[in-house]
């Protein structure tokens, strides 16, 4: 039992964070600093969380999984194993063993998996179908989020920027900046690349048709560090001497990135004055210390390679844009690069109040993201607000008649975990959760009904009309991953806690 026990706790922690009208937790860390995060996106919860009971990490790695499979639906997935977990839990109290719950858990799972199939609706053909249906999913899973004020705007960016992938799920070329300051309607998508750096002092502010050479150089040993470095000398001219051949080593390395005919050179590492004055002199602008993840994506932007010699200017790859100029955002200068090659690239600016609200709103953002690079891939969409769940509750149930044998209560006990999730939306959002499950079942027994929960007016809508979508490769996921979650658990009779591991004592 105990295995149920921390499962069920960690279900009743994340599932107030479900749907749209979810709370938010705070967390604090215990670490130095007592760093606080606002947030309702499950996988980060249950990230931060001290867990003492085995069973709950399982369910902390399938919403691990979740968000890195398909980015969404992380607080489902856990909330659905939790409570196949609970009605688990009820079936053993009722002398029913493991083994044949477990086998009463995969029928239905196969079931319910047909029964999404056989309602998805799939507009890959028609582009602005297509193009309305990311609309909506991305909408729908904003409104559980930070962004559910602003979510039009929020799924316009998101859309755009995924539509601009044509077809890759690689979100590294989408960048995310943000910019404390203004209010989250200030955010905006500029189609190219932004870099968070100054330009440096005395160097044009504007190049057209710029030539880029990247490069993970040292550029930062044009003045002998006396006090690293031990020289005998007999008079201060022999010092001054030194520091001249250092000099000009500095002017030849220089000289030779100059001669690659380049007018734009960014570095990972320093720059020093004395190079830096070179770059200006020949009119080339120089960017020093761009930062890590940005200068991996700048040369996939702009076509180039990352160069850290430069002997042979034939065998490098420089990189282009048509212009690169100084922009301000709120009180920030950045760097902004216009007409890449990489066409792909864009540079979402989020703009917020705080740091908290900022962070949550990339959370929210990725996870917008992902579903719709995933959506663009597996085209098919369903409808949300608990429709999928009495879809399938509603084959599982007919299922479960049709089954003879003890399974049959596990394959209702699966039906009753699937209704918890339109239940826990309708508890959330405050309103009668007992009353409306029972509409929605009534409204499911119908043909072609679009029945689902609709928070905001408090009773069953229609999810067609709402224009209220989630992708299918999401529920899919969170079907699966919940049930072979809660099939591993239950295959569990016991946890054992083992001794550190021995060493053998060598001879």
């Amino acid at each position: 039992m105990a295995s149920f026990v921390g499962v069920i706790a960690i279900t009743d922690l994340v599932k107030t964070t479900l749907g749209p009208k979810g709370m938010d937790k705070i967390l604090q860390s215990t670490g130095r600093g007592h760093e606080v995060t606002v947030t309702n996106d499950g996988a980060t919860i249950l990230k931060s969380l001290h867990i003492d009971n085995p069973a709950a990490e399982v369910l902390i790695d399938i919403s691990k999984v979740q968000d890195d499979e398909v980015g969404d639906g992380t607080t489902s997935v856990v909330v659905l194993a939790g409570e196949l977990l609970r009605e688990a839990e009820k079936l053993v109290a009722a002398k029913i063993h493991p083994m044949t719950i477990i086998s009463g858990y995969c029928m239905p799972a196969e079931c319910a998996h047909n029964a999404l199939l056989q309602r998805v609706v799939d507009n890959k053909e028609n582009a602005e179908k297509f193009k309305s249906d990311l609309m909506k999913i991305a909408m729908t899973t904003l409104s559980s989020k930070i962004l559910s004020q602003d979510k039009e705007h929020f799924a316009q960016l998101a859309v755009d920027a995924v539509m601009r992938l044509k077809g890759s799920t690689n979100l590294e070329a989408i960048q995310i900046i943000k910019k404390p300051g203004g209010s989250l309607k200030d955010s905006f998508l500029d189609e190219g690349f932004i870099l968070d750096k100054k330009i440096g002092l005395g160097q044009p502010k504007r190049i057209e048709n710029a030539k880029i050479l990247v490069a993970n150089t040292a550029m930062d040993t044009d003045k002998v560090k006396i006090y690293g470095a031990r020289v005998c000398v007999d008079s201060m001219s022999k010092v001054a001497e030194i520091e001249g051949a250092e000099k000009e080593k500095m002017r030849e390395k220089v000289q030779k990135i100059i001669a690659h005919g380049i007018n734009c050179f960014v570095n990972r590492q320093l720059i020093y004055n004395f190079p830096e004055e070179l770059f200006a002199n020949a009119g080339i602008l120089a960017i020093e210390h761009a930062d890590f993840d940005g200068i991996e994506r700048l040369f996939l932007v702009t076509g180039g390679e990352l160069a850290s010699t430069f002997d042979n200017p034939e065998s490098i790859k420089l990189g282009h844009c048509k212009l690169i100029e100084e922009i301000m955002i709120g009180e920030d200068k950045l760097i902004h690069f216009s007409g890449v090659e990489m066409g792909q690239a864009c540079t979402v600016v989020l703009r917020g109040a705080s740091h908290h609200v900022l962070d949550e709103a990339e959370r929210s953002l990725h996870d917008a993201l992902c579903v719709l690079s995933q959506t663009v891939n597996d085209t098919r969409v369903l409808l949300g607000g608990g429709w999928p769940e009495m879809v399938m509750a509603k084959e599982v149930d007919d299922l479960a008649r049709k089954t003879p044998g003890k399974k049959s209560h596990a394959i209702e006990a699966f039906s009753r975990a699937l209704v918890a999730i339109p239940t826990i939306i309708a508890d959330n959002a405050g309103l009668d959760s007992a009353d409306l499950v029972s509409q929605l079942r009534v409204e499911h027994h119908k043909e072609g009904c679009n029945a689902g929960i609709d928070v905001i007016s408090g009773s069953v809508g229609d999810m067609a009309e709402l224009g209220i979508s989630e992708s299918f490769k999401v529920k899919l996921a969170v079907l699966l991953s919940a049930t072979e979650a809660a099939e591993m658990i239950l295959k569990v009779d016991e946890i054992i806690s083992c001794g550190p591991r021995r060493r053998e004592d060598r001879m």
